[in-house]
């Protein structure tokens, strides 16, 4: 086998090794949990009464 081809494949090997122990880890720290939030998050106003954050402070006028 040339050297060149032995040195791909196990390169090959280590990202895909790499690759799987990224997902899995993803996985385990809840990094899929809410996929909806942070999309629906940047869409809201930040001084809209109804979030909890500013019905808080507006008590406090």
């Amino acid at each position: 086998m040339n050297a060149t081809l032995v040195f791909l494949l196990g390169l090959s090997v280590i990202f895909l090794l790499l690759m799987v122990f990224g997902i899995f880890w993803a996985i385990k720290s809840n990094q899929f949990e809410d996929m909806e939030g942070p999309a629906q998050r940047i869409l809201m106003d930040e001084d809209d009464p109804m979030l909890p954050s500013n019905q808080l402070s507006d008590k406090h006028k």
